[in-house]
Protein backbone atom coordinates (compact mmCIF):
# COMPACT_ATOMS: atom_id res chain seq x y z
CA UNK A 1 0.00 0.00 0.00
CA UNK A 2 1.38 3.40 -0.97
CA UNK A 3 1.67 6.21 1.59
CA UNK A 4 -1.07 8.07 -0.33
CA UNK A 5 -3.55 5.19 0.07
CA UNK A 6 -2.58 4.75 3.71
CA UNK A 7 -3.20 8.45 4.29
CA UNK A 8 -6.71 8.16 2.88
CA UNK A 9 -7.57 5.83 5.77
CA UNK A 10 -6.07 8.20 8.35
CA UNK A 11 -8.39 10.57 10.25
CA UNK A 12 -5.96 13.39 9.50
CA UNK A 13 -6.72 12.92 5.80
CA UNK A 14 -10.24 14.26 6.26
CA UNK A 15 -8.93 17.41 7.95
CA UNK A 16 -6.24 17.84 5.28
CA UNK A 17 -8.83 17.43 2.54
CA UNK A 18 -11.07 20.11 4.09
CA UNK A 19 -8.20 22.57 4.50
CA UNK A 20 -6.96 21.95 0.96
CA UNK A 21 -10.49 22.65 -0.26
CA UNK A 22 -9.97 26.22 1.00
CA UNK A 23 -7.48 26.70 -1.86
CA UNK A 24 -10.20 25.92 -4.38
CA UNK A 25 -13.26 27.58 -2.93
CA UNK A 26 -14.39 30.96 -4.20
CA UNK A 27 -13.69 33.15 -1.18
CA UNK A 28 -11.17 31.72 1.31
CA UNK A 29 -7.90 32.71 -0.35
CA UNK A 30 -9.34 36.13 -1.26
CA UNK A 31 -10.43 36.74 2.34
CA UNK A 32 -7.07 35.59 3.69
CA UNK A 33 -5.28 37.96 1.29
CA UNK A 34 -7.48 40.85 2.39
CA UNK A 35 -6.89 40.14 6.10
CA UNK A 36 -3.10 39.99 5.69
CA UNK A 37 -1.36 42.77 7.62
CA UNK A 38 -2.96 44.72 10.44
CA UNK A 39 -6.14 43.46 12.17
CA UNK A 40 -9.24 44.50 10.25
CA UNK A 41 -12.86 45.06 11.24
CA UNK A 42 -15.71 43.19 9.55
CA UNK A 43 -17.13 46.23 7.72
CA UNK A 44 -13.68 47.33 6.50
CA UNK A 45 -12.96 43.80 5.30
CA UNK A 46 -16.27 43.64 3.46
CA UNK A 47 -15.56 47.02 1.81
CA UNK A 48 -12.06 45.91 0.81
CA UNK A 49 -13.31 42.67 -0.76
CA UNK A 50 -16.29 44.33 -2.44
CA UNK A 51 -13.93 46.73 -4.19
CA UNK A 52 -12.73 43.77 -6.29
CA UNK A 53 -15.89 41.63 -6.42
CA UNK A 54 -19.22 41.73 -4.59
CA UNK A 55 -19.69 39.53 -1.51
CA UNK A 56 -22.71 39.32 0.77
CA UNK A 57 -22.42 39.69 4.54
CA UNK A 58 -23.78 36.15 4.90
CA UNK A 59 -21.11 34.63 2.63
CA UNK A 60 -18.33 36.63 4.30
CA UNK A 61 -19.55 35.58 7.75
CA UNK A 62 -19.66 31.90 6.73
CA UNK A 63 -16.18 32.09 5.18
CA UNK A 64 -14.73 33.80 8.26
CA UNK A 65 -16.23 31.12 10.53
CA UNK A 66 -14.68 28.34 8.42
CA UNK A 67 -11.29 30.03 8.40
CA UNK A 68 -11.44 30.61 12.15
CA UNK A 69 -12.43 26.99 12.76
CA UNK A 70 -9.42 25.86 10.71
CA UNK A 71 -7.10 28.14 12.72
CA UNK A 72 -6.18 30.30 9.73
CA UNK A 73 -7.59 33.52 11.21
CA UNK A 74 -8.26 34.79 14.73
CA UNK A 75 -11.33 36.76 15.76
CA UNK A 76 -11.26 39.28 18.60
CA UNK A 77 -14.51 40.66 20.04
CA UNK A 78 -14.38 43.94 21.94
CA UNK A 79 -16.96 44.37 24.75
CA UNK A 80 -18.43 47.62 23.43
CA UNK A 81 -21.77 48.77 22.06
CA UNK A 82 -22.18 48.49 19.14
CA UNK A 83 -20.14 45.27 18.97
CA UNK A 84 -16.68 45.58 17.47
CA UNK A 85 -14.93 42.58 15.96
CA UNK A 86 -11.48 42.39 14.38
CA UNK A 87 -9.87 39.64 12.35
CA UNK A 88 -6.20 38.87 11.79
CA UNK A 89 -4.16 36.08 10.26
CA UNK A 90 -2.66 33.52 12.58
CA UNK A 91 0.81 32.09 12.01
CA UNK A 92 -0.88 29.09 10.41
CA UNK A 93 -2.87 31.43 8.16
CA UNK A 94 0.29 33.28 7.12
CA UNK A 95 1.98 29.98 6.18
CA UNK A 96 -1.17 28.92 4.27
CA UNK A 97 -1.12 32.23 2.38
CA UNK A 98 2.56 31.83 1.48
CA UNK A 99 1.86 28.37 0.04
CA UNK A 100 -1.26 29.59 -1.79
CA UNK A 101 0.82 32.38 -3.35
CA UNK A 102 3.46 29.87 -4.47
CA UNK A 103 0.78 27.68 -6.06
CA UNK A 104 -0.70 30.74 -7.81
CA UNK A 105 2.75 31.77 -9.10
CA UNK A 106 3.41 28.24 -10.37
CA UNK A 107 -0.01 28.04 -12.02
CA UNK A 108 0.45 31.38 -13.79
CA UNK A 109 3.94 30.37 -14.96
CA UNK A 110 2.48 27.17 -16.41
CA UNK A 111 -0.32 29.07 -18.20
CA UNK A 112 0.97 28.34 -21.72
CA UNK A 113 1.27 24.63 -20.89
CA UNK A 114 -2.28 24.54 -19.54
CA UNK A 115 -3.56 26.39 -22.62
CA UNK A 116 -1.77 23.97 -24.96
CA UNK A 117 -3.11 20.96 -23.06
CA UNK A 118 -6.65 22.32 -23.22
CA UNK A 119 -6.32 23.00 -26.91
CA UNK A 120 -4.99 19.47 -27.45
CA UNK A 121 -8.03 17.92 -25.75
CA UNK A 122 -10.29 19.39 -28.42
CA UNK A 123 -8.25 17.95 -31.32
CA UNK A 124 -9.38 14.85 -33.17
CA UNK A 125 -5.94 13.21 -33.01
CA UNK A 126 -5.17 11.47 -29.71
CA UNK A 127 -1.81 12.41 -28.25
CA UNK A 128 0.47 9.47 -27.31
CA UNK A 129 2.03 9.30 -23.86
CA UNK A 130 5.69 10.32 -23.91
CA UNK A 131 8.00 7.34 -23.60
CA UNK A 132 10.02 7.01 -20.42
CA UNK A 133 13.67 7.58 -21.20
Amino acid sequence: MTPWHAAMNDERYAVAQEVLARLGDRWSVCVIHMIEGEPIRFTDLMRRISATRPISARVLTRTLKQLERDGLIARKVFPVVPPRVEYRLTGLGQRFLELADRILDWTMAQGPDFAAARQGIGSATPQPFPSAA
